[in-house]
């Protein structure tokens, strides 16, 4: 049985573990969690290549152990040490190029994450980040590790059995589609939804193909909302949501939900689901105090309005609780949004998983 907990406090508080609890069938083993994807799940893999887009500095995971940042885009737990935490796996999920990694972490899961990836291959390109399509030959590089360490059968074991996160979409609209023009000179916007969707769904079945059965892909949350969105189009006194943007989103979640529905139903022995975190997300903004939120439009780091990766920095002035926030910085939710969302993933999905 799990216990789901929603911790309105720091990460090594004391907290009440009564909120409700899921039943999972008896004997399922789940042994590990992986991630992949871009920001919102990088563990910290972006330390160790050469990018730009780092977040290894204060006062990043100021509420993390020890207040060390380790390149989570937050203050503290991201959505993959949230899984693996409820699933009773391990607290923190690293990331699978850190040097200090050990042959139990192999074993219980890494995230293969990048920040600043999408499912466009041209997403990021600039950035000198991982895509998709390195993150899957570093997957390959540690299925062989894993081999080594535990024999052919028991690694099979372990790859069927785990929960696979991927996230990723946000950055192919807010950091490409939008920014640079090239896509948009090929595409029209459903077009090119269409051409993320097919390119989420090579993804996953490249996932499969390597053991990955468990399987959950995260929807594109409302974009228009993010609050550097907000400040750079919504307005300079009123920084109200973009419209547009949080129409595309909805369209591409639409067609996201169509393509993997269909694609579950090919890949043998596959627990396949899109997870649509669209109308939670928007909840937690339009109804704010039901989840004990009072800021919903800015970050808690600097002005909150357009500070993220560098811009977030030892400088930069942080809110007095951060609790009270749903981002952390104008792009990144707090802990406190990530336990509410994977709440919802846990009760609403997980069971269908496992």
């Amino acid at each position: 049985m799990l216990y789901v907990v929603v911790c309105n406090v720091l990460l090594f508080s004391a907290c009440i573990s009564e909120a409700y609890k899921v039943k999972v069938p008896e004997k399922v083993v789940v042994p590990a969690v992986y991630a992949f994807g871009d920001s919102i799940v990088d563990q910290g893999n972006n330390n160790y290549i050469a990018t730009t887009v780092k977040c290894n500095f204060p006062p990043y995971g100021k509420d993390l152990r020890d207040a060390i940042p380790t390149g989570r885009f937050s203050n503290a737990k991201t959505p993959p040490d949230l899984i693996a935490e409820e699933l009773g796996i391990k607290g923190l999920i690293p990331a699978y190029l850190d040097p200090n990694l050990k042959d139990e972490d192999l074993k219980t899961g890494v995230s293969f994450a990048s920040g600043g990836c999408g499912y466009d291959p041209l997403t990021g390109s600039a950035l000198s980040i991982l895509h998709l399509s390195d993150q899957l030959t570093l997957f390959q590089e540690y299925i062989e590790k894993l081999k080594s360490l535990v024999g052919k059968q028991e690694a099979t074991h372990i790859l069927n059995n785990s929960f696979y996160m991927v996230v990723a979409g946000s950055n192919d609209f807010l950091n490409n589609y939008y920014v640079t023009g090239f896509r948009k000179h090929q595409y029209d916007i459903n077009s090119y939804i269409d051409h993320i969707v097919s390119w989420a769904s090579n993804f996953v079945q490249e996932l499969y193909k390597l053991g990955a059965r468990r399987i959950g892909v995260m929807g594109l949350p409302p974009l228009g909302c993010v609050p550097f969105q907000r400040t750079l189009l919504g307005g300079i006194i009123s920084r109200v949501c973009v419209d547009e943007y949080n129409q595309d989103a909805q369209l591409a979640n639409t067609k996201f939900g169509v393509a993997f529905d269909l694609l579950s139903k090919t890949l043998p022995q596959s627990k396949l689901f899109f997870i649509d975190i669209y109308n939670l997300v928007t909840d937690f903004i339009v109804n704010s105090t039901k989840y004990g939120f009072e800021e919903v439009e800015k970050g808690c780091c600097g002005t909150g309005t357009i500070e993220v990766s560098a811009l977030c920095n030892k400088y930069s002035a942080t809110c007095e609780d951060d609790t009270k926030y749903l981002f952390w910085d104008s792009f990144h939710p707090t802990e406190k949004g990530y336990r509410i969302l994977i709440d919802h993933v846990i009760k609403n999905y997980m069971k269908n998983l496992l």
